[in-house]
């Protein structure tokens, strides 16, 4: 590790002169945070005022905690936040593990033709909007015009197939599997970057020890994974406040809203539909207090597991 007397201002100089181009390219990024994730932070105090939405922020005068005592009272939020506890918890059970499976097992494929084809079929679907995906199954799943009634109406069947889309009991099950089918890709990429990187020395030398596939696999493929597994396990529980905006509202329906409606969902139409800007803000806020609390209990866990892990 470098001592703090070795970066001294002049070598940071030379070094930020020697690489700019690099720093450069972080500068668009820095761009967007600035904009859009520091500067919007300014509106939290929204959820300590009563805001109209017309009148100036600083303005509006302090209503403390009434906004978070009026938000845990409220059914509809309460609701949201069990939708989103059980469907989050449920894609994170369903949908970590297997990227890590889908990795190890693209990693046995030795033909390269085959193994570069179920790589881009593994990802591809993580590129499709959820309006697509939701067209998708629609067109496949519908009891009126899907693909699956029109071919057992072919084979002879009279009835008609439950809606799984339009059906409390099943629209929770079918959320989890269309997320974990749609974004197991980006994950499985990163984990086989990092089963490259393990040294091939150490299965040699398992080989000869006679370490069969199970065992190299153990001890040599999913330890060299473990600080990835562990540093990615961190990211995606401080996320499982964030039950998918995108998924819920594209494939959510009237029909299915009390087992659908998420915080994100109710932050939307309270916030935009209604225009209660102070509530939804508060909700958002408790939204991201959370998320921040869980990341930091996982990152104090998986550093007393793995001293090497954890995001800081």
């Amino acid at each position: 590790m470098r001592s703090r007397e070795h970066w001294t201002p002049g070598k940071w100089k030379r070094y930020l002169r020697r690489y700019w181009m690099l720093y450069a390219m972080l500068v668009p990024g820095l761009i967007y945070l600035i904009v859009f994730k520091y500067t919007p932070m300014y509106g939290v105090l929204m959820a300590f005022k009563d805001y109209n939405g017309i009148d100036k922020l600083g303005e509006a005068p302090w209503v403390g905690l009434a906004n978070f005592e009026r938000l845990f009272t409220t059914r509809a939020f309460r609701r949201a936040l069990s939708n989103n506890i059980i469907i989050s918890v449920a894609k994170l059970l369903c949908g970590f593990p297997m990227p890590v499976i889908l990795a190890l097992l693209i990693d046995t494929v030795s033909h390269r033709g085959l193994r570069k084809l179920t790589q881009t079929v593994v990802i591809l679907p993580s590129f499709i909007s959820w309006v697509v995906i939701y067209g998708l199954l629609y067109a496949v799943l519908s009891p009126n015009v899907g693909v699956v009634q029109a071919l057992l109406e072919f084979f002879g069947y009279q009835g008609k197939i439950p809606d799984i889309l339009a059906t409390k009991e099943t629209f929770r099950t079918v959320i989890v599997a269309s997320y974990v089918w749609k974004e197991a890709g980006p994950a499985t990429v990163v984990y086989l970057a990092a089963i490259t990187g393990i040294d091939q020395q150490l299965y040699e030398a398992a080989a000869i020890d006679g370490a069969g596939f199970w065992r190299q696999l153990w001890h040599i493929t999913l330890s060299g994974l473990r600080t990835t597994i562990i540093t990615l396990f961190i990211i995606r529980v401080g996320s499982i406040m964030y039950a998918g905006f995108d998924q819920i509202y594209a494939m959510s329906n009237d029909a299915v809203i009390s087992v659908a409606d998420i915080i994100d969902t109710y932050v939307y139409r309270i916030g935009l539909t209604q225009r209660n800007f102070s509530l939804a803000t508060a909700a958002g806020l408790f939204q991201s207090a959370i998320g921040m609390i869980l990341v930091m209990i996982t990152n104090y866990i998986s550093k007393k597991i793995e001293p090497d892990s954890g995001l800081f």
